[in-house]
């Protein structure tokens, strides 16, 4: 097994591709590119499972990629669509005394204990329901043999992070999927990495996201061996906007892996 895998579950903004009502090329598209739920990664190593994220579209993307088992749940903010389904992770507690931890800033897990108040308040511990461990994250931590960095990034009004994940003192990978700026931090951290994940919601600017422009800016400054570019509105079709872009950028779809062998 590699020494980290990570699956797209969700390349998607807010209202995925298609959008309901929306009759654009790229909603009419046959391509399974074009075809996005709401932003998520599975990432797995040889000591464990965990996602980021948990989307409206949570169950069917762990149905679709054969997820069974994962041992954390990381958030990056407490948008609903990163949030919503929460609930979902009830099939990884099925045991009377089996709880997830769910690492987060505090505000974004204060966000799922108002949400979820039911999953926390401590009476209902049985079996098949939600049992979640709240980790507040303060700093970096681990995950198993990996290294995890919580990245102060901008994204509206809400406190947002993206994450590094680092083994064996190597930089392997950094998921930013919704973010308008990176933190001096964030951006001194990124430097010497292998993989960038970023948000690239669309070609023209956006108050609260990166457009493609903006993100490739960014990769410009870091100077990673691959970029990834991902949480697309429909303006972005992928057999149109993968052509134009440098030979070390490419789009994230929904069931793409990437690997990182020791």
């Amino acid at each position: 097994m590699a020494a980290l895998s990570l699956t797209f579950l969700g390349t998607g903004t807010s209202i995925g591709i298609p959008a309901v009502g929306c009759d654009c090329e790229t909603c009419r598209s046959t391509d399974p590119r074009d075809n996005r739920l709401r932003s998520s990664v599975w990432m797995r190593t040889p000591d464990l499972d965990w996602i980021v994220d948990t989307g409206p579209d949570l169950r069917q993307q762990c149905l679709r990629a054969g997820i069974r088992h994962l041992e954390a749940a990381l958030f990056t903010h407490a948008h609903m669509d990163h949030v919503t389904g929460f609930d979902e992770l009830r099939r990884f507690t099925p045991e009377l005394n089996q709880f997830i931890p769910i690492h987060g800033t505090a505000s974004t897990l204060a966000v799922l204990e108002r949400m979820f108040e039911y999953a926390f308040n401590g009476e209902n511990r049985y079996r098949g329901y939600l049992k979640p461990f709240p980790k507040p994250i303060h700093g970096p931590f681990n995950l198993g043999h990996t290294r995890v960095t919580p990245l102060p990034v901008s994204h509206g009004k809400v406190e947002t992070i993206g994450y590094l994940f680092e083994q064996n003192d190597r930089k392997l990978c950094a998921y930013i999927p919704d973010c308008k700026t990176l933190a001096p931090e964030t951006l001194s951290a990124l430097a010497g990495i292998d993989t960038l994940i970023i948000d690239a919601l669309r070609f023209s600017p956006h108050p609260t996201h990166m457009n493609f422009d903006e993100a490739l800016a960014i990769r410009d400054l870091i100077l990673p061996r691959r970029t990834f570019l991902t949480h697309f509105q429909c303006e972005v079709m992928h057999a149109r906007a993968e052509p134009a872009l440098p030979p070390d950028v490419r789009l994230a779809y929904d069931g793409l892996n990437l690997t990182w062998d020791d």
